[in-house]
Parts: C-alpha cells; sequence; structure tokens
C-alpha cells in the first residue's frame, strides 16, 4: 500500500470504511431478520437452540452475495461525494487529474470484490446452502433431537411413548420423565423418573435413557400382579426412529456450482426444463458478478452534486438502480427458466441496458462540461423539498394564529 501513490491511498481509505460499514450493516440486518424466522421455526420443531447459529453460518454466504454490491457501490459514492462537496475534487480535477485517472482504485476493488462474489455464489455459496437445506431435513426428521418435544406424548417406533415435562442444556439434561413400552410377548413396562438423560451407544439405532429416581411398574400376562420397584438408576434403551437418508446435493439450481450449471444446462440426457433452469441460473450468476463491474462508473456519476447543493439523492438513486437491477434479472432468470425466452437473451440484454446506463452516466459527469446525468431529477427534488417547507411554514403560521 505505501507504493501507491499518495491520491490513491487516500481514496483507498475513504472508499474502505463506509463500504465495510455498509457490508457488515447489511448482512447483519439481513442475519437477525432470518434468525427471528429461524428461532421460531427450530422451536416449533422442537430442535435445540444450537442448530440456529448453524443454520445462520450456512445463509451468510448468500447474504454476502448481496451485501458486497451495496457495500462497494455506496462505499465508492461516498467517497466521492465526500470530495466533491469539500471542494477536494474541483482541487484534483484542476491539478490535471482526470476522472479516468481518480477511478483506478475503485476499479481495484470492484475487481477484487467481483471475484470474491464469484468464489461466493460460484462454490461456496452452493455447498452452504446444502448443509442449510440438510439441517432444515434433519430438524423435521427428528435427527436432531427434534422428534422429542417437551410436554408432549411423543411416540418412538410402534411400541414406546415417551413424555418430558423439563429440557435443560439442549436436552442432555431432562426432567419428570414417563415412558412406556410395549413388548411383543405382551409384557409392558411403565416407568417415572424425576432425572434422566440420554446416552450414545455401539449400535447407532439405539440409544439409552438413563433415568434416575424413580418407579418401574412391569406387567406381563405371567404376572397376576404387576411388578413395582424403585429405583435410584436404571437404563432403559430406546429404538431410534429410521430416518430417510438426506437427498445428494444438485437437488436445485442453487446447490450447483458454476460449472456444474454449465454443464447441466449442456446435457442432453436432462430434462428440456432441467436444462432451462440450470442456463438460466448460470447466467443469472454471471450477469451478477458482471454487474459489479458497472458499479463504479454509477457511484461517481451519482456522487458528485450540482454545484452549490448538497442533496443526497444520489445516495437514494444508487440504491434504487441496484435493487431494481437485481430484481429485473430474478423476473429474467423466471422467464428463461419458464422457456418464456431464452435464458441468453432474458439474462444479457437487461445487463446490456444497465451498462449503457452506466457508461451514459459516467460520460456525462466525466467528460461533459457542467455535465449533471441526475440534473433534471435534482432540481425536480430542490423545487419538492421548497413545496414540503412551504407548506410546513404555512402549517405552522396557521397553527401560531389559532
Amino acid at each position: 500500500m505505501n507504493k501507491l501513490p499518495a491520491i490513491d491511498r487516500y481514496i483507498a481509505r475513504l472508499i474502505f470504511f463506509p463500504m465495510l460499514g455498509t457490508l457488515v450493516l447489511s448482512a447483519m440486518l439481513l442475519v437477525l431478520e432470518k434468525m427471528l424466522r429461524l428461532f421460531d421455526f427450530v422451536a416449533t420443531e422442537g430442535g435445540p437452540v444450537s442448530v440456529v447459529w448453524r443454520m445462520l453460518a450456512n445463509l451468510i454466504p448468500e447474504y454476502l452475495s448481496l451485501g458486497i454490491p451495496i457495500g462497494l457501490m455506496l462505499g465508492i459514492l461516498l467517497a466521492f461525494r465526500r470530495l466533491a462537496t469539500s471542494s477536494e475534487l474541483d482541487v484534483l480535477k484542476g491539478v490535471g487529474m482526470s476522472f479516468g485517472r481518480l477511478m483506478r482504485m475503485p476499479y481495484v476493488y470492484a475487481v477484487g470484490l467481483a471475484a470474491l462474489n464469484l468464489a461466493i455464489v460460484g462454490f461456496i455459496q452452493p455447498y452452504a446452502r446444502y448443509a442449510y437445506e440438510g439441517l432444515q431435513f434433519e430438524l423435521r426428521s427428528g435427527a436432531l433431537g427434534a422428534s422429542i418435544k417437551v410436554g408432549e406424548f411423543t411416540r418412538l417406533g410402534d411400541r414406546m411413548t415417551l413424555r418430558i415435562e423439563e429440557s435443560y442444556d439442549e436436552g442432555r439434561s431432562l426432567r419428570g420423565i414417563f415412558v412406556r413400552g410395549e413388548q411383543r410377548d405382551g409384557q409392558r413396562v411403565s416407568a417415572t423418573a424425576s432425572r434422566g438423560q440420554f446416552l450414545a451407544t455401539d449400535d447407532p439405532d439405539t440409544i439409552i435413557l438413563r433415568l434416575s429416581q424413580g418407579v418401574l411398574i412391569h406387567e406381563s400376562p405371567r404376572f397376576a400382579v404387576p411388578r413395582v420397584l424403585t429405583f435410584d438408576n436404571h437404563d432403559l434403551p430406546i429404538p431410534l426412529p429410521k430416518i430417510e437418508a438426506f437427498r445428494l446435493r444438485g437437488g436445485a439450481d442453487r446447490e450447483m456450482t458454476i460449472p456444474e450449471l454449465f454443464v447441466a444446462g449442456k446435457d442432453s440426457s436432462q430434462s428440456e426444463q432441467t436444462r432451462l433452469e440450470s442456463r438460466a441460473n448460470f447466467h443469472f450468476r454471471i450477469v451478477e458478478v458482471m454487474s459489479m463491474f458497472l458499479i463504479p462508473l454509477i457511484a461517481v456519476a451519482l456522487a458528485v452534486p450540482p454545484k452549490r447543493s448538497t442533496s443526497s439523492l444520489g445516495v437514494f438513486l444508487s440504491i434504487v438502480l441496484l435493487v431494481t437491477q437485481h430484481k429485473i434479472n430474478q423476473y429474467a432468470e423466471d422467464l428463461g427458466a419458464r422457456g418464456a425466452v431464452d435464458p441468453l437473451i432474458a439474462l444479457w440484454v437487461p445487463f446490456l441496458l444497465f451498462a449503457a446506463l452506466a457508461i451514459w452516466m459516467y460520460y456525462t459527469i466525466a467528460h461533459v462540461p457542467g455535465g449533471q446525468p441526475i440534473g433534471a431529477l435534482e432540481r425536480v427534488a430542490a423545487k419538492g423539498a421548497g413545496w414540503v417547507r412551504d407548506l410546513v411554514r404555512l402549517f405552522q403560521r396557521e397553527q401560531r394564529r389559532g
């Protein structure tokens, strides 16, 4: 970094901190929004709380892929906005620094983050998504202990019923236990215990429920009266329910890497629908990554407000443009997956239009004297703000008169 010219180091610092803050904030907001739903889902399924953190960890790559473009956009925009509003940009242009020269560091960030985003959406996110779906499957199937719910009678196999009043330490410590089991020869065993815990065995299909401080009732056709005994500790073998194995990775487009999507899109042994979906998702991911190279152009064009203006309209428009372009890509992917439009056309035509808009905006701000790509919108916003201020003042005067 020290070998870079001073101006590049300065711009790099101006970009880095807003970009990092925006990236972390956007990712955390997405995580918090999902966390509430995951806690509700895990609580409903009766799973351990720790699985929530594992599921969120597998969602972080997806959220990073959404937050990186926003962070890059706002990092560059806020950096150049500071240069513009403090008149530093005019000084730099006055000493011969063109916009093309000043775009060096923004594109260093863009290239690095585009490569990172390609690694995330192309290779990391598919495996993380598969792991997330696997955790959901295990929760629903009971592989994470979700089949035993506190306060409810739970059937374990065909011949055993279990009820637990309280559970601590994510199921490792149990309180208020009732269990009843039946054998094929007509014998029945019922037990209550104040405490208990599950223990693993060498048999993967069986676990031990160790009961403490309880009473056991043994009934059999051979007994005239059921046997009743108290115990300090009693081990009760419990057969685990049969759990269907989770499917292999690749059951959905989002679980396939970019090379796998490319191969699936050309595999004649696959159905036409599968090939269309694979091609659409492949082009969607590539377009999302390629769009990052247009972000510096748009960010710089929107960063510079008109002279003698401190309007923040550009910040608002930058987010609107990014979100709109992302939603258009999603809609185009859906059209391509349904076969309504060829995926190549559906995804790349909107990208080329977005690229043309970005290049025009940058050319206007960088090469047209006094050029302002959103000048008309700035003037409308300024007039609208003036009307709002006039209405507020009029309202305040009427309030004082009343």
